[in-house]
């Protein structure tokens, strides 16, 4: 065979090569693009599925029904309805690829500036080498990129050591030393600060003893819950001077809030626990007081023995309770929102027009009141009277001409025989720019024991009913306020023991 032959089998050789090559890239590219596809198919149905989702779960975290809920439900209900849509849309972030187009624009959501008063731990990350890898040339800052994200260390434990120095002269052997300072337990291991915690944990947390004293061993701190035990009533003991003086303070106002819960109580008699009450009272306007009264009923005889000789105005619900004490002097308040409650669970079962045209009234009412809310008593109730007075005439005419128009056992028959019989007190709106409209101050200083109760479950005595009561009338007073708790209750357990009688009001936790 020639050269010519032998080149041209060559070249030959060469195109099968280039051509199977070509062939095999081919068939890897289509094998790529496949499973592109599918992926595609898949993100495209996985991502249909979570905005689907997360729509469902939007209405029903805002369904009109869901308002039906007990406060306390609503509250974990609502957590965790964030928590699932925030679970969903961090899915759906993950799937949609760079280039993939949004569904629909989003937007951007502005997020609240970390406070400046907390520390600030820096980290400056510098670049490996302060030379241009590409150059060589010395690299010069032109700026800076900064992100802060909150951070949080668990429980840090420490000894607090006080050292008190003493001296004596040579010549006259006097000795001279600081004294030391009396605390509310002398000879205990706990600092004003971890007293503080135990208690705040106990009665604003609601974390029993014994997971208190779980969290304490997981940091290397062996205490007992018997030992929290003796804390806490040293602690109620110590405080009750301030919830006397608590107690005075609040019946001085004219205007107060009323309401009760239930709180089990262990009955060792019986072997069981028994059903006792908190009575809640809030003062209306400035620097409210809250003051938590137990009970072992729900009598009115209770609210009576409280009150003693007030008489001023007092927001409460329709409880029969109550009535003894109006009996005797004191002004009624009906609250606005009990009565629009009716009307709203009689739409929200039924759709009814007449319970929607009433929610639409009340709204109006607030909508008035939101207006008049920075004004000073007197201004507000000049404007309560010319603005909510011919609202109420018309809402009263509205409501009488409307209950002859529905059937007696319906729920909107209901909702209107409830506001035409606490009308004279739902009327008194207008008397006075110091009323309230409504009773929900103190029905929001209620929840969080309506919450914390299912951790605790029952009070193990009527000395620790009414030691719980005590402490949580000055930690609800701290937060109606503004004013944290834990650091108050240290600076006042640290100035507790050194302080007059005639200057306890000093350590009461007022804005």
């Amino acid at each position: 065979m020639d050269a010519a032959a032998i080149n041209a089998l060559t070249d030959i050789d060469v195109l099968r090569a280039l051509v199977l090559e070509k062939i095999d890239t081919i068939a890897q590219r289509d094998t790529l693009i496949e499973q592109r596809d599918r992926a595609i198919v898949y993100k495209d149905a996985k991502i249909a599925h979570l905005t689907h989702e997360i729509a469902r779960l939007r209405r029903l975290q805002y369904a009109a029904k869901s308002e039906r809920m007990d406060p306390t439900q609503r509250e974990l209900f609502d957590a965790a309805m964030a928590a699932d849509i925030a679970a969903l849309e961090a899915q759906l972030d993950d799937l949609r690829s760079p280039t993939a187009p949004s569904p629909a624009p989003r937007r951007t959501p502005q997020r609240r500036a970390l406070p400046a008063e907390l520390p600030r731990i820096e980290t400056i990350h510098e670049p490996a080498s302060c030379d241009c890898a590409t150059c060589g040339r010395a690299l010069v800052k032109i700026g800076e990129h900064v992100s802060e994200k909150l951070d949080v260390e668990p429980l840090k434990f420490f000894v607090r050591r006080e050292v008190h120095p003493q001296y004596a002269c040579r010549t006259c052997e006097t000795i001279v030393a600081e004294p030391v300072a009396p605390s509310i337990l002398d000879r205990g291991i706990a600092a004003p600060g971890l007293l503080a915690q135990v208690a705040i944990h106990k009665y604003a947390d609601h974390l029993p003893l014994y997971r208190q004293e779980a969290i304490f061993a997981r940091h290397g701190i062996e205490i007992g819950r018997t030992t929290l035990a003796e804390w806490t009533g040293v602690i109620g003991l110590r405080l009750q001077p301030l919830v006397d003086a608590l107690k005075a303070r609040l019946k001085q106002a004219p205007v107060l809030h009323a309401d009760e819960t239930p709180v089990a109580q262990l009955d060792p008699g019986a072997g069981k626990t028994k059903r006792t009450y908190l009575f809640a009272y809030r003062t209306s306007g400035e620097r409210p007081i809250v003051v938590f009264d137990h009970c072992p009923s729900r009598a009115g005889k209770h609210a009576a023995a409280f009150l003693g000789e007030w008489s001023g105005a007092l927001m409460v619900d329709d409880y029969a309770g109550y009535k003894a004490l109006f009996e005797r002097g004191v002004t009624e308040l009906a609250c606005w929102a009990h009565a629009r409650r009716g009307f709203f669970d009689a739409h929200a079962a039924s759709g009814h027009p007449v319970a929607q045209e009433a929610l639409h009234r009340i709204g109006e009412l607030y909508a008035i009141e939101a207006k008049l809310r920075d004004l000073d008593d007197g201004a507000r109730g000049v404007e309560r009277r010319r603005r909510i007075g011919p609202w109420l005439t018309a809402f009263k005419a509205w409501l009488d001409a409307a209950r002859a128009n529905t059937l007696g056992n319906s729920g909107v028959r209901k909702a209107i025989d409830y506001a035409l019989r606490r009308w004279p007190a739902l009327a008194r709106v207008v008397d006075d720019g110091a009323y309230p409209i409504d009773n929900n101050p103190i029905e929001n200083a209620i929840r969080p024991i309506a919450v914390g109760r299912k951790n605790w479950l029952f009070a193990g005595s009527e000395t620790a009913a009414c030691r719980a009561a005590a402490i949580m009338s000055l930690i609800a007073t701290a937060r109606a306020n503004g004013i944290e708790p834990h650091a108050w209750l240290t600076d006042v357990l640290t100035r507790l023991p050194t302080t007059k009688d005639r200057d306890i009001d000093t350590l009461l936790p007022l804005a």
